[in-house]
């Protein structure tokens, strides 16, 4: 973002959409793309404006308003991940939105770039009038045994997310695929990135997909959908989600807000033989 005070602003249907910034994580070539080549890597981390095979991924988070509600898809990491995030409290004050304004909260999964934001320093809800919505192979996945077999590189993630959730214990609704969280905001199961990863479908002329990480990567997860994300939790099951996620906007003309995408990361797919073309929204309105 050239101006950190600038955020963009759509209207979708009944909704009103804010795109509101955690601020970036940076992250190296090799999770950008795994299985691409070291020349690959370079030219994908120079179009990101990086260099030396390390680029910012930015931590774009949507802000929906209702007549009734003020949503919030995820709450990012909070400043307990990596130094360049934190930001998303003060840039909802900006907006002229308190943190108790906010009525729910969506939760896409528990890494820790979208959930660890959830409390204060002081062990409190970050936004403690929102009800929380997850889905149920999410919560079950990172509250159980199986998260415990991680690798031990992995356990500082397992303990984040069992600390978050356990927050909000008293607070959630569990979801699946095709559930309404408000009239129009459906839930789209997208697992791959992790077991329970869910993405948003938005109701209006076209629909609106909040992708999140099912395609974490604005050129990658576009033009080789194939090649997983360093992140992928079960990469086979993510290549086949982000196909069928691409496929489906494509086909639909579907607006996408992807959460890793550089600022503020909305636009355009159109598919181009077995691969897909990302039109950011600057080209959009041109």
């Amino acid at each position: 973002m050239s101006n950190p005070g600038a955020f963009y602003n759509l209207k979708h249907g009944t909704f009103d959409i804010t795109v509101l910034s955690d601020g970036p994580i940076v992250l190296g070539g090799e999770i950008f793309a795994p299985e691409g080549s070291d020349s690959e890597r370079e030219n994908i981390v120079s179009r990101l404006g990086g260099a030396e095979n390390t680029a910012d991924a930015q931590s774009n988070i949507p802000l929906i308003v209702t007549s009734e509600d003020t949503i919030l898809v995820d709450v990012g990491a909070g400043r307990l991940f990596q130094p360049g995030e934190g930001q998303l409290e003060a840039n909802l004050n900006s907006v002229g939105v308190n943190a108790r304004d906010v009525t729910k909260v969506v939760i896409s999964h528990a890494h820790p770039d979208h959930i660890w934001g959830m409390l204060r320093e002081d062990g409190t809800l970050r936004f403690p009038n929102a009800h929380f919505y997850v889905s149920r192979d999410e919560w079950d996945f990172w509250t159980g045994e199986k998260a415990r077999e991680l690798p031990d590189a992995v356990q500082p993630f397992v303990a984040g997310a069992r600390r978050d959730l356990t927050a909000i214990a008293n607070h959630v609704t569990f979801v699946g695929d095709g559930d309404e969280v408000v009239p129009g905001l459906r839930v789209l199961s997208t697992p791959g990135h992790t077991p329970g990863h869910i993405s948003l479908v938005l109701d209006g002329e076209a629909p609106l997909i909040i992708t999140v990480d099912a395609t974490a990567s604005q050129i990658v997860s576009f033009e080789h959908p194939d090649w997983s994300f360093g992140f992928d939790m079960d990469p086979e099951q993510a290549r086949i989600t982000r196909r069928a996620l691409l496929e489906r906007a494509a086909k639909d003309n579907a607006t996408l807000i992807g959460y890793h995408w550089s600022y503020p990361g909305v636009g355009s797919v159109r598919k181009e033989g077995e691969t897909f073309k990302f039109s950011p929204v600057e080209e959009v309105q041109s």
